[in-house]
């Protein structure tokens, strides 16, 4: 725990963009200090200009910088740090980083590293979750690295399967295969690009399941068996399983079937004695019909709508949690009754020649760019995450609707475009359960 007598508690934090900005301000809310990592990428980049320090890390490769576990382990030396944030993506739901963190003294923000291995282990996962009567797909029962397994894997499953990278997220290193005639293709397709994201090459399959929609649950452990849920999100609208858009909670969702969710999900959760926020990922198919994806022990990129809705700050309460603050404890504040994100994405790097950000009522907006920033091409390609809170669906909706129309960023491609689309066609303004996680891909077809 983050007790420390006589001085003022430093974290460090091993992310980049709008999520390190995110935990910066959080750590601030708590009289924390913060310091910020960098590669020579982001060196003008504003999590930098915010942190009480910095330090750089390596050049612009993210294997080389954000993803190498002793360049941030000595930084985390040097500046004398007591804990390491992982934010999300690179390192975040790597267990032996982890490890190292807690070999050190210092704390990792997050779940222990037993935890991260047990739910990056599919396997593992599935038992755990089979033991808490979570609903699960059938899938291979070990990972595997070479495609003479993977064949055989599929073959006892049956296609169509979904090859997904054991270190993916955000859609990477995953596809679909639907017969035995494009599996070596697809599969060296999958490994080399989660390879030369995250330098892992183990990978797993899944049964597919056919259109459904992408619910996941929010949950909050404290370690020590307590746990409580936040509800559920509803992360349908995908581009190449990539989230675009989500919402809180699901209206297509039945209440039935709400209430069986969150109540495995906080079943597993209190089981494992989870620490930190966490999110159970499902594919839903109708009343009662669904199925555990994954885990994941992290923040999660759309972690705001819940925040909204919950009226809860994650980020703020990980640090709490951190530092031994109990469940009952944590403070809760304002609550909507619905909230709608999408992701702002670049579609080409470059110089931010001319930038509008949206504001008003039911609006929250995150992110890290600033007038003359550079977008690199090393990084993911979002770049902004525009928030709208509001009484119903209608009226978030709404709101995100002309946010998006006043959104102004010059100097490089971006799918605002895109955004505006999705959100003015009549399958999603209906919320008649028109969509499912290939209905973005399919509509960009026609």
């Amino acid at each position: 725990m983050l007790n420390i007598e006589g001085r003022t508690i430093k974290v460090l934090i091993a992310n980049r963009g709008e999520i390190a900005i995110r935990i910066i301000r959080a750590a601030k809310l708590l009289g924390f200090k913060t310091v910020a990592v960098y590669s020579s990428a982001d060196k003008n980049s504003l999590h930098v200009a915010m942190a009480d320090e910095a330090i750089q890390i390596g050049p612009a490769n993210a294997v080389d910088s954000y993803l190498k576990q002793n360049a941030i382990l000595v930084a985390a030396e040097i500046t004398n740090s007591d804990a390491i944030h992982p934010g999300y993506g690179f390192l975040s739901e790597n267990a032996e980083f982890a490890e190292k963190v807690e070999a050190t003294g210092r704390i990792f923000i997050g779940p222990s590293s037993t935890t991260i291995g047990n739910m990056g282990d599919k396997a593992m996962a599935r038992k755990l979750m089979s033991a808490a009567g979570v609903p699960i797909v059938s899938g291979s029962e070990n990972f595997f690295n070479d495609v003479e397994t993977g064949l055989e894997q599929a073959q006892k499953i049956g296609y169509p399967i979904m090859l997904k990278s054991v270190a993916g997220g955000g859609g990477k290193g995953m596809r679909l295969i639907q017969d035995q005639e494009n599996f070596k293709e697809l599969f060296e397709l999958a490994q080399n690009e989660i390879m030369s994201s995250v330098g892992d090459n183990r990978m797993y399959i899944e049964k597919f399941v056919v259109n459904p929609r992408h619910i996941e649950v929010q949950v909050l452990g404290d370690g020590a068996g307590n746990a409580i849920v936040l509800g559920e999100r509803d992360c349908t609208i995908q581009s190449h399983h990539q989230k675009v858009v989500e919402e809180a909670p699901s209206n297509i969702l039945d209440n039935k079937t709400r209430q069986e969710m969150l109540s495995v999900s906080l079943t597993a959760t209190k089981m494992m004695k989870y620490r930190s926020a966490g999110t159970f990922e499902f594919l839903y198919q109708g009343p009662s019909n669904y199925y555990f994806m994954e885990m994941n022990t992290r923040i999660q990129v759309e972690h705001a709508i819940s925040e909204e809705v919950s009226g809860i700050d994650l980020v703020t309460a990980q640090l709490q949690l951190a530092s031994g603050t109990k469940l009952d404890q944590i403070i809760i504040g304002a609550k909507h009754k619905y909230a709608i994100e999408a992701r702002v994405s670049a579609k080409s790097a470059g110089e931010i020649k001319g930038l509008h950000i949206p504001g008003g009522l039911g609006i929250r907006i995150e992110t890290a760019l600033y007038q003359g920033y550079t977008i690199s091409p090393h990084y993911d390609a979002m770049i902004l995450k525009i928030i709208a809170s509001g009484t119903c669906r209608e009226e978030a909706l709404k709101r995100l609707q002309i946010a998006i129309e006043e959104t102004v960023i010059l100097g490089v491609e971006t799918n605002l475009d895109l955004l505006m689309r999705i959100i003015n066609h009549p399958d999603y303004i209906s919320n008649e359960n028109k969509t499912n996680i290939d209905w973005l891909d399919n509509m960009l077809k026609k």
